[in-house]
């Protein structure tokens, strides 16, 4: 990559990604370094665990090393599939782990905590923002069973048994934030 004429930081991400298979360390080095905030971030806003997060992080590097073949630019950048499998990742760990729920009371607190933490400046990459404005702007009950599943890796039957409402209203809360949430994107992506 270096004979192209261009410094390893300034090699798109693509290039980098695909560069990962050929094993050569300095693309290897170079990926980790421009991601691992973002990865690390991700990790840390989800598990709330540093440690937890680092072991996090290195897995994803791991995974990605191992599936860099399989990345589709068209789903979205390089940046978005790290953060999407250190997330899913995360919510592995958080599943595994169960140690201690959210009470509902204390996921207001939460929600509206989402705008000045250090792990909120940490996600702050690509996306993060637009998202959480987005997800600001859903009803109440509707931001509220998205958070859960989405951030906590809550299923249906546990945010209707942690919001004390039926099943079929907590999949519908997480459906109807889904696609209001994708909307929401979809309109300002266009703009």
């Amino acid at each position: 990559m270096r004979h192209m004429g261009a410094s390893l930081g300034q090699v798109p991400d693509e290039a980098l990604l695909s560069g990962l298979t050929t094993g050569d360390q300095e693309i290897a080095v170079a990926f980790v370094r421009r991601f691992q905030r973002a990865v690390f971030g991700v990790a840390v806003a989800v598990v709330g665990d540093p440690q937890l997060a680092e072991d996090i992080a290195q897995q994803t590097f791991e995974r990605a090393w191992r599936h860099a073949q399989v990345y589709d630019p068209r789903r979205g950048s390089v940046r978005t599939w790290l953060t999407t499998i250190a997330h899913n990742l995360a919510i592995d760990a958080v599943r595994a782990r169960r140690a201690s729920p959210v009470a509902p009371e204390d996921l207001d607190a939460l929600l509206g905590a989402m705008t000045d933490t250090p792990e909120r400046y940490a996600v702050a990459e690509e996306g993060s923002e637009r998202v959480r404005r987005a997800v600001a702007t859903l009803p109440r009950e509707q931001a509220r069973a998205l958070v859960m599943a989405g951030i906590y890796g809550m299923t249906a039957r546990e945010v209707a048994a942690r919001e004390s409402v039926p099943l079929g209203t907590a999949k519908t809360r997480i459906r109807a934030g889904t696609a209001k949430l994708r909307a929401a994107l979809e309109r300002e992506e266009e703009r």
